[in-house]
């Protein structure tokens, strides 16, 4: 019996990981109005668990010279964490947490073969789609299935609103005077129960079109596109807009651009929010220019000792802004490195490369302008950084590779 070519097979372990890791929130909070009563515990133990897998199937290929960005990332960031513990008297790991999650998706992407990549995102994708149509059609229906809020308040100790009678998320409901095209009443979640991660979905969503389109037949590009579509039109979210925008203009002009242009993607973003900013210096709302305003004020406030991560005490109050989330969680160095491993980790040599490498940077970096934490959830970073892992390799798959360097002696032993 002939095996099948690499790019053709399955590899049912980096499936099983990556889609629980898209899928376990919609399944936890299930158990938990129809089952038994979960905690955060619950919800650690499962991402532990996809850690675990990971790390443990990354170290069983074996490590090689070209993950040594990985791990190189992985060790600073424990460095800098076992700092910040020691100077703060406080410990302090979701930095860590984060990269983790980085150095396992990423792992394991760059074993993954094409069609195994190709069948997450397409069975992602359905499930996004199928439960937002639900969601779309009939709300009530939906939270009886999930029941978010209930989920929220079990889990992550968020209770529940007295004016939240919908049974919905709190966050997801939006208020008056928010942008949004009117065709639900609140803003959609899916199955991943809150807005911020579907509207992330939707961005990732994007790098992954970019990524393959030549590749994808008729009825997966529908099948994506109408997700994309219906997220835009559901979800209120104007980042993931602008940034679906550009993309379509992206993907003719990202080939033409060489990997290097994305080190100056972060400074001109900032650069452009100092901009808005002074222009409109009174905008702290909810709305673009005010997430602006708001995380570049938080900006113009750091002092010596926080770009030093000697007040993590502090953290709680930057979870809705990116750039100096970062800095007092990891210093000013943390923030340079983690710049630079998204700007250099992704391959640049073929034009679906730089697609993914170009799309990534705006992606990130244009997120953290006006979000938090929302791009380090293992429930959109393990979908991207498998994604972006993959591509690195995708030009010469590891496995034939790894063939050839373990018969010439050439491994590096993991």
């Amino acid at each position: 019996m002939k095996s099948l070519p690499d790019k053709e097979r399955v590899d049912y372990p980096i499936l099983a990981i990556t889609l629980f890791s898209v899928l376990y929130n919609c399944i936890l909070a299930y158990i938990n109005h129809n089952i038994m009563q979960l905690s955060v515990s619950h919800v650690v133990l499962c991402e532990g668990l996809m850690m675990i897998s990971s790390v443990a199937f990354i170290f069983k290929k074996g490590i090689y010279e070209e993950d040594l960005p990985l791990v190189l990332f992985l060790v600073f960031t424990l460095i800098v964490t076992i700092y910040i513990t020691v100077f703060n008297r406080l410990t302090f790991i979701d930095q860590f947490r984060n990269v983790l999650i980085i150095f396992a998706f990423a792992g394991i992407g760059s074993w993954a073969s094409e069609r195994t990549v190709r069948l997450i995102f397409r069975i992602a994708c359905f499930m996004v789609l199928l439960f937002l149509v639900c969601e779309v059609v009939s709300t009530p229906f939906y939270v009886t299935i999930f029941h978010p809020a209930e989920y929220f308040e079990s889990t992550r100790g968020i209770k529940q609103v007295s004016f939240n009678t919908t049974g919905l998320f709190a966050n997801a409901l939006g208020f008056q005077g928010r942008f949004s095209f009117g065709l639900i009443d609140h803003r959609s979640s899916s199955i991943f129960l809150e807005q911020v991660s579907l509207a992330n979905f939707c961005g990732v969503s994007v790098i992954y079109l970019l990524s393959f389109w030549p590749k994808l037949g008729k009825i997966e590009k529908m099948l994506f596109i109408s997700t994309i579509l219906l997220i835009l039109l559901t979800n209120d979210t104007r980042t993931m807009l602008i940034f679906s925008c550009v993309s379509i203009v992206g993907y003719f002009l990202f080939p033409k651009i060489p990997k290097v242009f994305n080190l100056i993607l972060m400074p001109l973003i900032i650069l452009i929010g100092f901009f808005v900013h002074f222009m409109k210096p009174d905008e702290v709302g909810d709305n673009f220019t005010g997430r602006i305003g708001v995380t570049v004020k938080k900006m113009l406030d750091l002092d010596i000792q926080s770009m030093l991560g000697l007040s993590i005490s502090r953290i709680g109050e930057f979870a809705d802004s990116g750039y100096v989330y970062l800095i007092y969680g990891s210093t000013i160095f943390g923030l340079i490195v983690f710049w630079l491993f998204v700007c250099l980790y992704p391959a640049g040599k073929s034009p679906a490369q730089r697609r993914c490498a170009h799309s990534l940077s705006l992606f990130i970096f244009l997120n953290m302008m006006i979000g938090g934490t929302a791009i380090f959830s293992i429930k959109i970073a393990g979908l991207l950084w498998l994604l972006v892992g993959y591509m690195r390799a995708s030009e010469e798959p590891r496995t034939v590779r790894a063939r050839s360097e373990t018969l010439n002696g050439s491994r590096v032993p993991g």
